[in-house]
Formats: structure tokens, C-alpha cells, sequence
């Protein structure tokens, strides 16, 4: 037996079958730094349509967690593509680096007490240094961006940016200060943001009291009695007793039936769909004696229980006559929204609401009954006080969903403060409203998915004035000068504010903090307060748009304040989309963006949020030590982003198996381009083989459907489409059926050469498809395909090498399809002589196909070579009629039937065929391998 392994052209190459991308990723991040590969990109596409994905800058604080690294890699996908299509797509990644989570750290790590000014200068050295770590771990996930260059909102430049920003809504008429119940924080010691507030349970005492009747006469007559026959109350239910104190006001529902109740000591108001349960509570039997509509109470007063002051009813048609209640609400103004709206709109001065909780959460000195004492202690106080007065009914403690901090996980309540707002129902000088120019610019927006629409829609309607002032040392400053005897502005104001931040410019946020006054006011000085208030740290990232995106920014792009893609996680309907729309339509008239894309949370495999306690956490650094950011990417690509996103260790094993497919794919295709020269060796389309027209057919027509994919921020499909390639097409398929013609035909021979500028053609799509993706495994690919290199496969565009079928061609799209179903059907077959050790493998087979007409016809026009796209060594074809019934497949006009075939094997090609050992010199080679040895004259194949 003669050996003729040097006479196959068998494959060959140093790409590795095994990633290693813990090792070589990282290698890989030093070639992109050393190419200088992001502004090798911004010179290449200079002049080329732009387009601008904005970063919405992650906080300054903690390692980066799977979250963050779902939201950049999804980011980087999309500029990527978008590169890979021929945009300029810059990248400018940023962080925002103000507010109390850095100072309660610094706070945390040094103390409370600190100077303003040293706090401030420790609060950005530990932002800086959380920039510095969370860049490093961004870079190493693969992320490509102007790492050298990023925004901060603590940047100098964007201070100024952020209180010139804040200037020109002054200027439009947006900016007033007011008195209005702010959600407010006792530890942070400031009003917090709605993004600021979360819910959980909390024990409270819900207590109903009796507030007893100030105006009898009118009483009676709202209920038709010409007098009352003993002592009424009205009765309210609360969980909050500290408010009591607060109370100035009374709220039924004009539309609700009251009830008037005669208990035998005194009547009591009550809604009278709740007379029943309610008296079930307090212990008492009770009669109606009357009913009346809520309209007829208005205005009606009674006694405050505890004070010598009275309490106005007021309709309002947010009372509720839910199980537990009474149906009357008592309103405190300095304590609830709805209530302070209601007290001010029947004309209650903001100086006449009574506001005795300080910001520390202590009632004043001077608060009869309850001054200095912390609200949360003083509540039993005042039900023992209210129960030795008569007024308690009932005491019974609860527990409920109620705010609280999301840093510190304390309840919060609605305080009334002075704060600064944006006003949303002001008009600006075309008489449109900042709440009008903003659900326009919601309707003109692009949403990924279309859901959040309707939720940032929703929210923008219902929203209130937007409170954006803070009382905190971290944080750009509100640059104002108030009137001390008016309280007024100072009338140059927006001058001043100019001047303001060309100081805060030059010398950051602490240049208005040690401001003397005098320096910008002169001998005015003296009659003007200088605020020290800091902005709502969305207002920081809300106005980037201003002053990073604009053309005279370092960062800015020529298109003006307006980007193409905001992306974010769905948190940010309410964070940072609903800030920059609103910043955006009070500065330039519409949003600072034309498209948002919105990316669930992740969770685990069985739909649980990520808990340390848990034990469920999965760290991105952790994934990229053991199996390579490239699989991070990937089950990022792979997840429907739209909901929940599911990822675990078991979850991104089976994305490392699809990885290994595409991997292993690639390698097969570079390995069989051994000895080809593309420049010299390439065929041209309409002079390849019929099979390899038709994989580079299929590769085009694959290209087309992923650059809509990639355009319409369809990851999920893009993975799908690639990997069904890889393992449909490719693997299950031409791969295996090209392996004999690549292997055993002449090595410059037409065969040869067609199916490899096949594989060239489709390696070289393939590595820019997953480019966006897998970005490190893609560079591997691409520098082992033959030909001329760029330095990057990121600086290429989508390899525009591919050719289509023609739609009438012979061999065209459906006959492939026809005869690669009738392949699946035989192969089963096969597999199934193979367990049956019928056969030991497919090429020792023989099988006869029994076939109607018309696939008769289909499956005749490849002739002999039949046999190569079916593996085995021979083919027949006979009609149906004579095939067996029990072995029927699923094509219905298909019978297959195998056996092992009694001819020799040929030494070469591991052919059965009748003319193995016909030839004296080659006894154990069939003739087609004696003619594509080198010497002879050579094999000629037509189809596959």
C-alpha cells in the first residue's frame, strides 16, 4: 500500500482551534492602543454621514457590574456596525461623577464635618480614581471609544457647559423658585430625585381621628337638618400621625355619598358606602340619620384636634373609598403634593402652609406638643395625645409599601422646601409649554422597542414641576443672586451666570463656592444673598447633549446638539431620557436625540435580580478571566435585550458552545485556503462550480438580511442568522461536500481554486458579520485570511466581494434547496445503517433513490457528481413505484434505501468504486484519483 498523503491538498493553518481569550484578548487590547485604532477610524471616515450614538455617562462609583457591561457592549455593537456600514460613527464614552453617593463615601471614609472646600476636593480625586478602574475593565471587554479623552461632568469645561445650560432655560422663562413638597431624605439631608425613590415595606400607624364640627349650623344644613341634636366630627384615616400637626385642610369627593351618623355620643361623617366597616372598626353601633353629596360639604370647617385653628373642607377628586378608610382625606400641605395643589389652588399663600419637620427630620422648637423630637419618635406621641383629647377612634398598625432612600433605605416623606423648579405648564415666548414641546418631541422620536413610547409618554404627562436644586457640596452650583428684602433675582442674572462659568471654566465648581459677592456685585453686594444650592445630578447628565455634543465642544460633531441613538436600560425613561428631553426641549425645542433603544435588566436563569446575599451575582471581570469578553459579547448579542436578560455560569457555557461552532467554522474555511493567493488564484463568479456560486449566493443574500439586522438593532438575529449559517449551510452541508474536491483534486486545478475563492469569499464576509460582536475573534480571523491586510478588520466595511444568482439560472436557489432537503433525508438514512452497523460510514454506502418525475429530473442534472453532494460512494435513481413503502421520509416524493457497498475502498479518496485496483501501478486508487495525482491529467468536475 503505496502512502499518498502528499499528493492531497489537506487543510492547513495557524489559526488555533482553541480561542485561549483569556490570554489573547488582553494582547489584543495592547494591538488596538498601539494602532491608535479609534482615531485611525474618525480619519478614515472623516467626511463620511455621521452617526453619533451618545454615552449616557454611568456613575463614578464602585466596580462596573454585568449591567454595565451589557449596556456598553450592546453600545459598541451598534457603533461598530454602523462603522462596519460605512458611517463615522464616533464613540465618546463619559461618567457622571457629581452627588451624594461620592459624598457619602468621602463622608463615609473621612468623616461628616469636613470644610466644604476639602470635601469637594476628595470627592473628585475618588471620582477620578472609579473612572480610572471602570475605564480599564470597559477597555477590556473590547469596547473601542476615545478611552484618552472621555467626558466628565466634573470636567471643568462641563460645569461651565451645565450652568450655561442652566442660563439659557432662565432665559426662556423656564427656572422659578417656589415652595412645593419635594420627596426629601433625612440622611442626605436633601430633596431627592423620583429616580431617586424606591419602595419598600415599612410598619406604620394608621389611625382614624375625628376632627369635630367648627360651623354646626352649616353642617346640618348640607345634610337638610335644620340643627344638629348633639356634637358631630368628620373622620379621617391616616398612616402618617407625624402630619397631624400639619394638618390645615379636609378633602371628600364632590361626587362621593356622605353619610351622617348618630353613635349616641356625637354624629360622625363618613362616606357612606364605608359606615358599615368602618364602625366595625371603632366598635360601634350606629344609625344614619342623613346622607348628602360630598359637593354640599365644601368649604364647611372643623376643629384641628390637637390645636386651636380650624380645617377647611376642600372637593377633590382624588379621594379614594377603599376598605380601610373613611373616604375623607385630611390634607397638610407641606406634607403631600395632592395637597399642597388643593390648599393653593383655594388660595393659601405659600407663607400661611405650615411646615414644622426640618431637613434633619426634627419637628422645631416652637411646634406646641411635639418640638425637637425626630417625627418617626414623636408618632406614638401624638396617638396617645390624640387618644386623651377623644379624638382617636381607632389605632392599628400596618405595614405597607412606602418610599424610601435608594442609597441610604430610609423612609423618606414629601417636605415643602424652597427649591428651584423647571417649570413643566410654563410658557415660553411662542406660548408652548415645556410639557407640550415635549410630548411633541416624544411622538417624533424613534423607539427601541416600541413599548417605550407610551411609558416615557406617560410619565412626561403626568409628571410634575421638575425640582432641581439640592442641598448638597457635591455639585455644580446654581449660580444665582437673590434680593435679600424682595427675594427676587438679581435683574442680571443671566450676565452674571455667563460669568460665572467662565470662572467655574477655569477653576471648577469651587469658583463660585469661595466667591466673594463683591467681586461680581460690587457695592450691591450687600443687599443680595449669594445661593448655594447645588443642581439635581440629572440635570448634570441631562444637559451633556449641550455641551458635549455641539461642534465647538472638544467632542462635539458638526450635526449639532442632536444624536442619533440615546441607549440606556428602562430605569432611564425616568433618568436619563426623561432629564435630556426635557433639557433638550427647554434649550433647543426638541430632543437631544432622534432614536432611543431601551435594554432590560439582568437577571438570572430563573428570573431572579442579582444578589451578593443570593449568590446569583455574575461578574463581567470574573467571565472575562475565565472564558473571554468575545462570550460575554456574544450572549449579550444573543439575549432578546427587550425584557428580563437571563445570564449565568450554565447560561454562558451554552454561548461558549456556539462560539466554538463559529469559531471552529472559521477555522475549517482558513484552513482550506491553503496555497491560495487571491490576486492570482481568485475565479471569477460565472466560471466557479455550480455548488460554490450557490454558498456565495447564499453568503450575499445572509449579508443583506444581517445589515438590516445590524440597522434595526437586531443583535438577536444577527447571532441567529450567523450561527444557522455556520451549522446549516456550512457545517451541515457544503463543507462536508466540498472536503473530497478540495482534498483529492489537483491543487491549481479549476475544482480546487472555485471552491476556494468560495471560502475566501465567505471568510472574509464572515469576520466583518461578527466583527461588531465578536471583535477579538474577528481580528484572529481576519489576519489569517490570504491577500492584502488592513491593520484592523474594524477599519474595513462589509466585504463587498459577493456576487447573487441570477434568478433564472440553472442551478439557481430553489434547486439547491430541493436537493439540500433530499441531503437531510439521506443522511438520516444513513445515520441510521450506521447504528444499525449496516455500514461503517457514509462513503461505504451505496444508495438508491426512488423519486417521482419531477425530482428524478432535479436530481439527474448533477449527474455522476450526485454521489459527492450525498457522500457515499454511488447514486441511483428509480422511480417511486418500485421503492419501499416502509421506508418513507419525510419528502413525500422521496424512498430511500442504503447498502454497503461490496466495491473496494480506494486508498486515496475513501471512495468505494468498482475500478479500484484496474490500474497495474496504482492497485488501490480508483481512476478519478490516478488522473489527480500530479503527474496525470486531471479530474474535471462541473457542479460540486
Amino acid at each position: 500500500m503505496s502512502d499518498y498523503k502528499h499528493t492531497l491538498n489537506l487543510p492547513d493553518t495557524d489559526f488555533p482551534m482553541r480561542g485561549m481569550l483569556p490570554k489573547r484578548e488582553p494582547e489584543r487590547v495592547a494591538q488596538w492602543q498601539q494602532l491608535d485604532l479609534y482615531h485611525r477610524l474618525r480619519e478614515e471616515r472623516r467626511g463620511r454621514e455621521l452617526f453619533v450614538l451618545h454615552d449616557g455617562p454611568p456613575y463614578a462609583n464602585g466596580s462596573i457590574h454585568i449591567g454595565h457591561a451589557v449596556n456598553k457592549i450592546l453600545k459598541d455593537i451598534i457603533v461598530k456596525s454602523k462603522s462596519l456600514a460605512g458611517f463615522d460613527a464616533p464613540y465618546v464614552p463619559g461618567w457622571d461623577c457629581h452627588g451624594l453617593p461620592i459624598e457619602h463615601k468621602v463622608e463615609t471614609t473621612h468623616g461628616k464635618h469636613l470644610e466644604p472646600q476639602k470635601a469637594r476636593e476628595l470627592c473628585r480625586e475618588y471620582a477620578g480614581e472609579q473612572i480610572k478602574e471602570q475605564l480599564s475593565d470597559f477597555v477590556r471587554l473590547g469596547v473601542i471609544g476615545d478611552w484618552g479623552n472621555p467626558y466628565r461632568s466634573m470636567d471643568f469645561a462641563n460645569e461651565a457647559g451645565e450652568i450655561r445650560a442652566l442660563a439659557e432655560m432662565v432665559a426662556a422663562g423656564y427656572v422659578f423658585k417656589g415652595l412645593k413638597p419635594v420627596n426629601w431624605c433625612f440622611d442626605c439631608g436633601s430633596a431627592l430625585a423620583e429616580a431617586e425613590v424606591e419602595y419598600a415595606d415599612k410598619k406604620s400607624d394608621a389611625i382614624d381621628v375625628a376632627f369635630p364640627a367648627a360651623d354646626e349650623d352649616k353642617l346640618a344644613a348640607a345634610f337638610g337638618l335644620a340643627e344638629l341634636s348633639k356634637p358631630a366630627a368628620i373622620v379621617i384615616w391616616t398612616t402618617t400621625p407625624w402630619t397631624i400637626p400639619a394638618n390645615q385642610a379636609l378633602n371628600v369627593h364632590p361626587e362621593f355619598t356622605y353619610a351622617l351618623v348618630d353613635t349616641g355620643e356625637r354624629l360622625l361623617v363618613l362616606a357612606e358606602e364605608l359606615v358599615e366597616s368602618c364602625l366595625e372598626r371603632y366598635g360601634l353601633q350606629g344609625e344614619v340619620i342623613a346622607t348628602a353629596q360630598g359637593e354640599a360639604l365644601n368649604l364647611i370647617e372643623f376643629r384641628h384636634p390637637l390645636y386651636d385653628r380650624r380645617s377647611p373642607v376642600y372637593l377633590a377628586d382624588y379621594v379614594e373609598s377603599e376598605i380601610g378608610s373613611t373616604g375623607i382625606v385630611h390634607s397638610a400641605p407641606a406634607y403631600g403634593v395632592d395637597d399642597f395643589v388643593t390648599c393653593r389652588a383655594h388660595g393659601m399663600s405659600f407663607d400661611e402652609i405650615l411646615s414644622p419637620v426640618q431637613g434633619n427630620g426634627v419637628y422645631a422648637d416652637d411646634l406646641p406638643l411635639f418640638g425637637g423630637q425626630m417625627i418617626w419618635k414623636a408618632n406614638p406621641q401624638i396617638v396617645d395625645k390624640l387618644r386623651e383629647v377623644g379624638a382617636l377612634m381607632v389605632h392599628q398598625p400596618i405595614t405597607h409599601s412606602y418610599m424610601h432612600c435608594w442609597r441610604h433605605k430610609t423612609p423618606v416623606i414629601y417636605r415643602a422646601t424652597a427649591q428651584w423648579f423647571v417649570g413643566m405648564d410654563l410658557k415660553d415666548a411662542d406660548g408652548l409649554t415645556l410639557r407640550e414641546r415635549a410630548l411633541a418631541g416624544i411622538e417624533a422620536t424613534r423607539f427601541t422597542p416600541g413599548w417605550g413610547k407610551a411609558r416615557l409618554h406617560s410619565m412626561i404627562a403626568n409628571r410634575p414641576d421638575w425640582c432641581i436644586s439640592r442641598q448638597r457640596n457635591w455639585g455644580v452650583p446654581i449660580p444665582f443672586f437673590l434680593h435679600k428684602a424682595s427675594g427676587e433675582l438679581h435683574p442680571r442674572t443671566l450676565e452674571l451666570m455667563e460669568e460665572a462659568a467662565r470662572r467655574v471654566e477655569k477653576e471648577g465648581i469651587d469658583a463660585w463656592f469661595r466667591l466673594d459677592p463683591v467681586e461680581l456685585l460690587g457695592e450691591e453686594a450687600a443687599d443680595y444673598d449669594k445661593v448655594t444650592d447645588t443642581l439635581d445630578v440629572w440635570f448634570d447628565s441631562g444637559t451633556t447633549h449641550r455641551h458635549v455634543l455641539r461642534g465647538s465642544h472638544p467632542h462635539g460633531h458638526q450635526q449639532g446638539p442632536v444624536a442619533d441613538l440615546y441607549l440606556e436600560g428602562s430605569d432611564q425613561h425616568r433618568g436619563w431620557f426623561h432629564s435630556s428631553l426635557l433639557t433638550g426641549c427647554a434649550i433647543d425645542g426638541h430632543p437631544p436625540y432622534r432614536g432611543l433603544l431601551t435594554h432590560g435588566f439582568t437577571v438570572d436563569a430563573q428570573g431572579r435580580k442579582m444578589s451578593k446575599s443570593v449568590g446569583n451575582v455574575v461578574a463581567p471581570q470574573e467571565v472575562m478571566d475565565k472564558l473571554g469578553a468575545d462570550i460575554l459579547r456574544l450572549w449579550a448579542a444573543s439575549t432578546d435585550y427587550s425584557g428580563e436578560m437571563a445570564v449565568s455560569d450554565e447560561i454562558l457555557k451554552r454561548t461558549a458552545d456556539v462560539y466554538r461552532r463559529i469559531r471552529n467554522t472559521s477555522r475549517f474555511l482558513l484552513a482550506n485556503l491553503t496555497g491560495f493567493e487571491p490576486d492570482r488564484d481568485r475565479v471569477a463568479f460565472d466560471d466557479m462550480l455550480a455548488l460554490d456560486q450557490w454558498v456565495v449566493d447564499r453568503a450575499a443574500q445572509l449579508q443583506a438580511r444581517i445589515e438590516t439586522a445590524y440597522e434595526e438593532y437586531r443583535f438577536l438575529d444577527v447571532y441567529q442568522q450567523v450561527h444557522g449559517f455556520c451549522a446549516r449551510e456550512l457545517g451541515g452541508f457544503y463543507l462536508d461536500v466540498i472536503k473530497d474536491r478540495q482534498y483529492t483534486t489537483q491543487a491549481d486545478s479549476l475544482a480546487r481554486r472555485s471552491a476556494q475563492t468560495a471560502l475566501y469569499q465567505v471568510v472574509e464576509a464572515l469576520c466583518r458579520w461578527v466583527a461588531p460582536i465578536l471583535s477579538f475573534t474577528a481580528e484572529e480571523i481576519y489576519e489569517h485570511i490570504p491577500g492584502k491586510r488592513r491593520d484592523s478588520v474594524l477599519l474595513d466595511t462589509y466585504y463587498l466581494g459577493l456576487a447573487t444568482l441570477a434568478d433564472d439560472a440553472e442551478m439557481g436557489r430553489d434547486f439547491w434547496e430541493q436537493v439540500l432537503e433530499v441531503k437531510q433525508a439521506v443522511n438520516k438514512c444513513l445515520e441510521d445503517a450506521r447504528n444499525a452497523k449496516t455500514i461503517k460510514g457514509s462513503l461505504a454506502a451505496e444508495v438508491i433513490l426512488y423519486v417521482d418525475d419531477e425530482l428524478r429530473a432535479t436530481l439527474e442534472r448533477l449527474g455522476d457528481e450526485l454521489r459527492f453532494v450525498l457522500l457515499t460512494s454511488d447514486v441511483r435513481l428509480l422511480p417511486i413505484a418500485e421503492g419501499p413503502t416502509a421506508e418513507e421520509t419525510e419528502i413525500k416524493n422521496l424512498r430511500v434505501r442504503v447498502a454497503a457497498s461490496h466495491h473496494d475502498k480506494c486508498e486515496r479518496c475513501w471512495h468505494h468504486r468498482e475500478d479500484v485496483g484496474t490500474h497495474p501501478e496504482h492497485d488501490d486508487l480508483c481512476g478519478r484519483c490516478i488522473s489527480n495525482l500530479p503527474d496525470g491529467p486531471g479530474e474535471t468536475r462541473f457542479y460540486a
